[in-house]
């Protein structure tokens, strides 16, 4: 298998890469013994965006990531990732991937200056005076081993390592998970310039929603390996809106109203997290014998909670 650091020797020139689209996955499915990891997916990573990949625990993430890495081979369908299959053309696409897991996998006896002169001399492109910049903005000392850094040093040291060679693509699966709040905020913050200042590529996955909702432009949701929903941050959040019913009469269970992803209250007051636009709502309320009361934005979080719960009742009548 050819690794990360070996497949750099060969990183191809980016100019010769016009496509619009840097990752694109077709229907692409895998199991694991009894087990569908992914379903049928189709996602892309357009280029020059941040795009999150939401998801519970289990729910197939870390899978679509190896298969955009070439570490697994899909068993039906097509995965492209700057025009090439990372499986059979790993030379080709993993020296133009910047790669961050939530457990980088560092040479525990070097030091961090050891570290940063062997990595650089796998990259062309590596930026010797980035890389310095982003050691200091991480508090980073030259001379401690890797295996004295805590866990939150090992992240910084490997999204130095990831970001130093300035590469088109940068792929973050599950980086600031178990990390204190500062950590996560310089993650975060690095992210931001890299897509501000260069225009480059990211899928960024995480079940902390906050952070996706903070740096994503586009969100994927995966669940039980089948994507729910792909689209703009900005038209997913325009498209979804917590609303509260009122009702003359008091109902006994939940009413049915078309948009409706989950539902809370009792009575006569009733709150649902929807998907549909203000005046479709307003007129399917009607129809139900009752009046909006309250109507504001979902969250990313009420959208991710609404739609799991829908899921998961979806799965239960099939």
């Amino acid at each position: 298998m050819v690794t990360l650091n070996q497949a750099a020797e060969l990183q191809p020139d980016d100019s010769h890469h016009t496509s619009k689209v840097i990752v694109e996955l077709r229907n692409v499915s895998r199991r694991f013994g009894s087990t569908l990891a992914l379903d049928d997916v189709t996602f892309r990573v357009p280029c020059g965006s941040v795009v999150g990949l939401v998801g519970e625990n289990g729910a197939g993430k870390t899978t679509l990531i190896k298969h955009v890495l070439g570490l697994l081979k899909a068993q039906s369908g097509q995965v492209r990732v700057f025009g090439l299959d990372p499986v059979t053309d790993p030379v080709g696409v993993l020296g133009r991937i910047g790669y961050l897991s939530e457990e980088p996998d560092l040479p525990p006896w070097m030091r961090i200056d050891e570290l940063l002169r062997y990595v650089a001399a796998f990259y062309p492109t590596w930026d010797a005076q980035f890389a310095e910049q982003l050691r200091r903005q991480f508090e980073l000392d030259s001379e401690a081993k890797v295996k004295q850094l805590s866990k939150g040093q090992r992240s910084r040291a490997g999204l130095l390592i990831a970001l130093a060679y300035r590469p088109s693509l940068l792929v973050l699966d599950e980086p600031s998970s178990g990390l204190d709040p500062i950590v996560r905020r310089d993650i975060l913050a690095a992210i931001i310039r890299t897509i501000a200042e260069e225009g480059r590529s990211v899928l960024f996955s995480s079940h902390l929603l906050t952070e996706v909702e903070c740096v994503s432009d586009c969100v994927a949701m995966i669940r039980a390996g089948r994507i729910l929903f792909c689209d703009s941050l900005d038209q997913i959040k325009q498209s979804h809106s917590r609303l509260t019913l009122r009702f003359a009469n008091a109902l006994s269970s939940p009413p049915r109203l078309t948009g409706a992803l989950t539902w809370d209250g009792g009575g006569q007051e009733w709150t649902a997290v929807c998907q549909g636009i203000g005046e479709h709502l307003e007129l399917a309320a009607e129809q139900i014998g009752a009046r909006i009361v309250d109507q504001t934005p979902a969250c990313l979080e009420d959208i991710f909670v609404a739609h799991s719960c829908r899921s998961l009742i979806e799965s239960a009548q099939r």
